[in-house]
């Protein structure tokens, strides 16, 4: 690992999936950079296990879709159930895109392809790393930093991008807010194996008034491994085959847990930062908005917003107008505002209580469902493809 520079034209902050992006989108334009990371080893958990249509043609343009594509599990459809019934099927197979199909990957595959896109470009993250300090002015950013045995240093850049999650120092440092609230449930996140009733060529929401459960399937030679999310009042820290085993009874009986792989618990907020901006520093991914689990948007966003600012810091470093950035905040940011709407509506209409509502629920999504274009706009919403 070599030792970090006194300047550079670009400082990224933080190795995930939206960071390792803006530094291959910098790379490949041979554009100076440093990335730094506080973990000492990558992700070796699954994690955010989807990766839609739209995410996979960005990065087809770094040349690791197909790469990705054969790591991962491709599930073509999308289907809501409230306990055994069925309620909608929506088919991705008729989209306007090369990669017309869910693609099923852990995080941690993710990133090792985005890390070694990025070798192969002659890039490198430097870990760890904490960053303590960032202060930018007219003329650039000054980013300070501790090393692993506590060693202060400091790095001189134009631009920063706070890729580094969703209690993002960089964000905090440039002074920009955090709109938005915390989903009083906490979720179940677990990796099984599993019986599993429905075909491993679906993603399966399961509607329920105890909470959302989403069940869909992982990368694995034995065919039975699944990642099951599910809202919870109150899961424990590491929840065990017993307490998914239960969800499962309760909202969609049949399944088998014959082993938890990993497994966690979290809280999910929707926030989107006020501003993508601050004069030369910016935020991205996590850094910059977070929402509910449901249709798997998240990492998506994160590296489709960390593409389109790689592009725009090369033009700009490359001599055009510093203008041109402005552009980050107007495309991007709608983007996620959208987003956090709509997993926040597919998050409270999965989990109606009263049972009339639910009845009127079911009967809507039946009926509208039914008509060929309103699953054709529900399955382009879900791949993201509007975000082009």
């Amino acid at each position: 690992m070599s030792a970090i520079p006194a300047t550079t034209s670009v400082v990224i902050v933080g190795a995930g999936p939206a960071g390792l992006t803006a530094a291959v989108a910098l790379a490949d334009a041979g554009v100076d950079f440093v990335l730094l990371d506080r973990q000492a080893e990558g992700a070796n958990t699954s994690r955010a296990a989807v990766v839609h249509a739209r995410t996979l043609e960005v990065l087809n343009e770094f040349g690791i879709a197909e790469e990705l594509h054969d790591l991962g599990v491709e599930v073509p459809r999308f289907v809501m159930h409230d306990g055994p019934a069925r309620l909608a099927t929506i088919p991705f197979g008729g989209l306007p895109t090369a990669f017309p199909y869910t693609l099923m990957v852990g995080q941690e595959t993710t990133e090792a392809v985005l890390l070694s896109r990025l070798h192969k470009a002659g890039g490198e993250v430097h870990r760890p790393y904490e960053v303590t300090a960032v202060t930018g002015d007219g003329t650039g950013v000054t980013v300070e930093f501790t090393d692993a045995a506590g060693t202060s240093g400091s790095i001189r850049a134009d631009y920063v991008i706070g890729a580094d999650g969703m209690h993002s120092v960089v964000r905090e440092q440039a002074g920009i807010g955090f709109t938005g609230a915390t989903y009083p449930e906490s979720f179940v996140l677990a990796d099984v194996r599993m019986d599993w009733m429905d075909s491993r060529e679906e993603v399966s929401l399961n509607l329920s008034p105890e909470g959302v459960t989403v069940v869909a399937p992982l990368p694995g030679a034995d065919g039975d491994r699944y990642r099951v999310v599910a809202t919870v009042a109150e899961a424990p820290q590491h929840p065990t085959r017993d307490d998914i085993q239960s969800i499962l009874d309760a909202r969609r009986p049949g399944a088998r847990i014959r082993e938890v792989l990993w497994s966690s618990r979290f809280r999910v907020h929707h926030r989107v930062a006020d501003r993508y901006r601050a004069g030369r520093i910016f935020v991205a991914g996590d850094a910059a908005h977070v929402h509910s689990p449901a249709g798997g948007q998240g990492m998506n966003t994160g590296i489709q917003d960390a593409a389109a600012l790689g592009a725009l810091l090369v033009r700009v470093l490359r001599g055009e107008p510093q203008d041109l950035l402005d552009e980050y905040e107007k495309t991007r940011r709608p983007v996620a505002l959208d987003v956090v709407a709509f997993t926040d509506r597919m998050t409270r209409g999965a989990t109606l209580r009263p049972r009339p509502a639910r009845m009127v629920r079911n009967i809507a999504l039946r009926t509208l469902t039914r008509v060929p274009a309103v699953r054709q706009a529900l399955a382009y919403r879900l791949a993201e493809l509007a975000n082009r």
